[in-house]
């Protein structure tokens, strides 16, 4: 309860920073922001004493804060995250007995619902009173009115995070059993008239725009037009209300990107989707080791992929990262070449004896075609033979051009090859790894110039395969490159061949030599090698600094502490445990991969159901996992310890499935892909 003739006060919530839609607030509707159309419509409210703005102390919203004050408002500007803190301090500030909760994206707020609602706060005996618990008015209309003594409660007592951000849960639910709520004769609430979303806004200009230049018109004036006219508001009826108090900020971050980036990001391998849909956490703010920190400041465990097996050494080694910031400081691109690209060369030449020149690139896909395009030219041979995968580029994808499934069995399936020119079809052919003869036979019928394969990837590396493939090459004057970018410094310190005895003519390698920082490598015989002058390869960035210093540094931390060794021993260790839980709970599994880079797979046809069982429960327990690790140094015992403590509680519900149970029912999200697919 509240004193007599108690000071309204409406707290608008609004920022720049929206994480759905930047810059909301100040979006053009016909001539007006939308703030300003919110703060005109509210000032109608007769039973509110003031209107205050409410966003954060940071420099990003010092414009939205000029602009209210231009338009004669006050403001209150706090901590961006914890706005239950910024609603306190600000009612404090203006001495707010009563406060009227309103957020800056609902421009269609009506005066007349606020002085109803706050009427019957006053005359009730109360803490809360709104229309949105339960809903039944049109999701844009929401009112929330409150004591300044129950926002004090919340402010010092709730602790969890959706509560500091939405302000009023603390409150409703410690006042469940006395809140008051306005009802509308007629549920509403599916209609959509906020915005969060790009066609949220689209709506809303629709609807501004038929009345223009009225600004003043009522909630039920827009009921009558959705009833009249509903092509206006068709734009935003996929989505639900308050969806986004019940996103994480990655997911919120990826549903913005989908709109910007075709894909959503560029690597197809950290696509949410191919995790927990709707679920997983997709961006980071920070790593260390194998810990990572998400958009909403939660702090995971990485037993996944450890950036797409880039950081041997875990994320943000101090000795690599030291090197790379001494390199910033001395600048990291001028007109003239950096020394250490030279030195670099040098050292992966001494790794690899058989070898004499080095080209360099920033990624696998880059260094793939560098590969391909120095053996064609030295070859004269245009035709490949391939195993296994080798990236992006016009000359790997037009495999599938005759045949849409001719990549399935090499890592990715349902890769489209739309946009690779149609004569480059039948100029490159796969083959499976271990069949010699259908490899001899290629070999025979297609003129091939180029073998291009991986050491190994699924499988360890097969010796005697790999020799038949070597004698081969040498019996045809084929050039053969082993694709090393996946592999390379895994189990050895270099190329995964340094064991197997076998030799390319080429091998390229990347991912974990500049542990986090982009640079690969295509490492040669000079009478191939020097084959690369005969052809235009040339690129600005791949004479940047920090890769080579990257990688130089990772090398000599590698070298010292033998991380390979390391890495190899958890790896197998892992694997066991793998077996050990599907034993004893009588499940099949099949096991791939090197030690360090293993997976398993259930053999189920709910297969891809309990990689996403996985995936969702080890999230729950601080984990980022699926059905594969890319083992690092910093998966210590004790790590993994606590990994498979929560993995065997999974094996027993997919255990409990496979006996009956069904998966559907545990799952919190859609399952997840598998391979590529189009994201709508």
């Amino acid at each position: 309860m509240v004193k007599n003739n108690p000071k309204i006060l409406a707290i608008v919530q609004a920022r720049m920073g929206s994480s759905r839609l930047p810059g909301k607030v100040l979006e053009n509707i016909n001539d007006h922001s939308m703030i300003s159309i919110l703060l005109s419509r509210l000032s109608k409210a007769k039973k509110i004493h003031q209107i205050i703005l409410a966003t954060s102390d940071k420099s990003k919203d010092f414009k939205l804060i000029e602009h209210v004050h231009s338009l004669g408002y006050r403001s209150y500007a706090g901590d961006e995250e914890d706005v239950l803190s910024r609603f306190m301090e600000a009612a404090e500030f203006y001495n707010g007995d009563v406060i009227v909760r309103i957020t800056g994206d609902c421009p269609l707020v009506c005066p007349d619902l606020v002085d109803e609602i706050i009427k019957k706060f006053l005359e009730g005996s109360t803490q809360y009173a709104s229309n949105v618990s339960p809903p039944s008015f049109p999701d844009g209309l929401d009112v929330e009115v409150f004591s300044k003594a129950s926002l004090r409660l919340a402010a010092k007592n709730a602790k969890n995070n959706f509560d500091r951000e939405h302000v009023t849960p603390f409150i409703r639910n410690h006042f469940s059993k006395n809140l008051i709520n306005l009802n509308n004769s007629e549920d509403f609430s599916h209609l959509r008239w906020t915005v969060d979303e790009p066609e949220d806004l689209e709506v809303i200009r629709n609807i501004f725009n038929h009345f223009a230049p009225d600004i003043f018109f009522k909630w039920k004036d827009v009921l009558s037009l959705y009833n009249e006219n509903p092509k206006l508001f068709k734009a935003n009826t996929s989505i639900a209300r308050n969806e986004g108090a019940h996103m994480s900020n990655g997911q919120k971050m990826w549903k913005r990107a989908k709109r910007v980036i075709p894909g959503g990001t560029m690597l197809l391998s950290k696509r949410p989707e191919l995790f927990l849909p709707d679920k997983w956490p997709a961006y980071y703010k920070s790593a260390k080791g194998c810990f990572i920190e998400d958009l909403d400041g939660k702090k995971y465990t990485d037993v996944s992929i450890m950036g797409i097996g880039t950081n041997i050494l875990g994320y943000g080694d101090h000795q690599v990262d030291a090197a790379v910031l001494e390199a910033i400081k001395n600048g990291n691109m001028s007109t003239l070449n950096c020394n250490e690209e030279v030195i670099l060369a040098e050292k992966l030449v001494e790794m690899h004896p058989w070898a004499d020149m080095v080209r360099f690139a920033r990624s696998g896909g880059e260094a793939n075609a560098i590969a391909i395009r120095i053996a064609r030219a030295s070859s004269g041979k245009d035709n490949v033979a391939v195993c296994g995968y080798h990236g992006w580029h016009d000359w790997y994808l037009s495999v599938n051009l005759g045949d849409k499934k001719g990549l399935d069995g090499h890592l990715l399936p349902g890769l489209e090859p739309n946009g690779v020119p149609r004569n480059l079809q039948s100029t490159v052919h796969p083959f499976d790894y271990g069949n010699f003869s259908a490899l001899e036979k290629i070999v025979t019928d297609k003129n091939i110039g180029t073998i291009k394969m991986e050491v190994s990837r699924s499988t360890k590396p097969d010796i005697a395969f790999l020799k038949k493939v070597r004698k081969l090459a040498d019996d045809k004057n084929i050039i053969l490159i082993f694709d090393e970018c996946t592999s390379g410094f895994r189990q050895s310190f270099g190329g995964i061949h340094l064991l197997t005895g076998v030799n390319p003519d080429i091998a390229m390698f990347g991912k974990a030599m500049g542990n986090g920082y982009a640079v690969t490598a295509v490492v040669g015989r000079q009478e191939i090698m020097e084959a690369a002058q005969s052809s235009f390869i040339s690129s600005t960035f791949w004479t940047e600094r920090i890769g080579s210093v990257a990688a130089l540094k990772s090398l000599e931390v590698m070298e010292k502490t033998k991380s390979w060794e390391t890495i190899t021993y958890q790896g197998n260790k892992i694997k066991k445990n793998w077996q050990k839980l599907a034993d004893k709970n009588e499940l099949t599994i099949n096991q791939w991969g090197l030690p360090s880079l293993a997976g398993f797979t259930f053999k189920s046809r709910h297969a891809l159901e309990y990689k996403t069982l996985i995936s969702q429960e080890m999230l729950k327990k601080g984990f980022l996992a699926g059905n594969s690790i890319y083992v690092s140094v910093a998966h210590t015992d004790k790590i993994l310890e606590g990994y498979f403590e929560v993995l065997s509680d999974i094996f027993s519900l997919v255990k409990e499935c496979e006996d009956g149970r069904d998966i559907f029912n545990l799952l919190d999200s859609p399952v997840c892909h598998e391979g590529f697919k189009r994201l709508n």
